[in-house]
């Protein structure tokens, strides 16, 4: 068996695997990452966030060339199938593999095809089907090996009609009609997706309203343009079934209720992916989601191995486990420039997307912060006027006598953009961060960032 001695030897290569060998490998350290697909990037690149937002993009385009009026002259309204905006999405999975290969081979970082499992705290055998010829020995281990959707043992994942977040990427035909159980950021992407092209959608969701997370009138916003967009949304209600034949699809809840489409698409929690890693040769376990626990240094139970992305739980987004794989980096080889990863932005991609930062009026109300509401309403900016994006709003949330920003929360077209505007100024200390720096600095006009000098406007009326 061919041996090889590393520094860090990093398992998985989605945005936390990167983040964390460049940074180690810029800091002088000798790095390998063991990847079980062909190709770098992860689920993110392959399965979930690169495709599925370009996918939204496709159907955006659609939503556009089909209800704008001055497209009227070109023809009529067109209908575009499923397979055919998939095509559109994957032309940049090719792109960013080719992007991410790039770093790799300009740091030096050795990428090792195969599934990884443990042998001991230092030692991870890389394994080609069920056999190994190649043992990597390091002094820290990183386990960046992301997450999958949870499937019930009772669905039939195998059935054509059936499908989860990763395998409704390969639908080969346009459905009519689809249930979609599970009504969290993916559930209501994939909502939004479906019913941008014309396709009737059922939202079946556990809870009582969607994405409760969220500060409640975005909540309200995002289930109000929903159903505006045809879809049928069903709060309080739990799955108990689903049966599939060659012509359609039943659901049945365990209120007794049943509901028939022409396919599934099963949308409700992921796992990590630890099932064969041989953790137990380490003495590590994990919790039910197969999630490994982490202390704020992202360090595991033992001590020289550590845990990064959505492998970790919260907050499972690309863009926090970028900078996770960073910040374990940091820990290992530069710990001055250690961070702890907890202020993230949401970013959802529903059509309009949806963003926010800090506080919700739900918290500030229960932690009895005097706080006061600024908005601005795109339907008023002349930006989102030009080009027709005038649904949705900016409301920031500031205190009612030092001014200081307490949340950001948007809501339409380019949200997850606008944001960062406010999080800079978050971010400021002292006197920086409140409402004053937005009526006090000349924005660009018309620019959908001239939004927040409305909003800032709007809050200093109302004290």
């Amino acid at each position: 068996m061919a041996d090889y001695r590393y520094d860090v030897v990093i398992i998985g290569a989605g945005p936390a695997g990167e983040g964390a060998a460049i940074n180690a490998a810029k800091h002088g350290k000798k790095v390998a990452v063991i990847e079980d697909k062909n190709l770098v990037g992860g689920n993110c690149t392959h399965l979930g966030t690169i495709p599925s937002k370009a996918l939204r993009h496709a159907v955006k385009q659609i939503i556009q060339f089909n209800t704008n009026p001055m497209f009227r002259a070109v023809g009529e309204p067109r209908w575009f199938s499923f397979p055919q905006v998939l095509k559109s999405a994957e032309k940049v999975i090719g792109k960013q593999v080719k992007l991410r290969t790039e770093f790799y081979a300009r740091n030096r970082i050795n990428v090792y095809t195969g599934k990884a499992r443990f042998a001991d705290a230092h030692t991870v055998d890389v394994y080609q089907g069920n056999m190994t010829n190649t043992r990597l020995h390091a002094e820290q281990v990183i386990i960046a090996t992301g997450s999958s959707p949870w499937r019930p043992k009772s669905i039939d994942f195998t059935h054509p009609r059936i499908y989860d977040s990763d395998t409704i990427l390969h639908l080969e035909h346009t459905p009519r009609t689809i249930i979609i159980y599970g009504a969290g950021v993916i559930g209501c992407e994939y909502a939004s997706i479906f019913s941008g092209l014309g396709v009737k959608v059922d939202l079946i969701h556990p809870g009582d309203r969607l994405l409760n997370f969220l500060d409640d009138e975005i909540s309200d916003a995002l289930s109000y343009h929903l159903r505006d967009k045809g879809a049928l949304i069903r709060h309080n209600e739990q799955f108990d079934s689903v049966e599939a034949n060659e012509r359609f699809v039943t659901m049945t809840m365990a209120s007794g209720k049943k509901v028939k489409a022409d396919c599934f698409l099963w949308a409700a929690g992921r796992s990590g992916n630890t099932a064969d890693l041989g953790l137990e040769n380490i003495g590590l376990e994990t919790n039910s989601r197969g999630q490994v626990e982490v202390d704020r240094e992202y360090r595991t139970a033992v001590q020289n191995v550590y845990g990064i992305g959505d492998v970790v739980g919260w907050p499972a987004l690309a863009s926090a486990a970028y900078d996770q794989g960073r910040a374990a980096a940091s820990v290992i080889a530069s710990p001055t420039d250690f961070h702890y990863v907890d202020s993230v932005p949401t970013g959802i991609y529903t059509i309009p997307e949806i963003s926010s930062l800090g506080k919700t009026e739900r918290q500030l109300t229960e932690e009895k912060v005097p706080y006061e509401v600024g908005q601005a309403f795109f339907k008023n900016i002349a930006r989102a006027q030009i080009t027709g994006e005038g649904v949705g709003m900016l409301k920031l949330l500031f205190h009612r006598q030092t001014l200081e920003i307490l949340g950001i929360h948007c809501f339409g077209d380019q949200a997850a953009e606008i944001v960062h505007i406010g999080q800079a100024i978050m971010n400021q200390k002292g006197e920086g961060n409140t409402l004053r720096y937005f009526v006090n600095n000349t924005f660009n006009y018309p620019t959908m960032a001239e939004a927040y000098r409305v909003a800032a406007l709007n809050g200093l009326n109302r004290l």
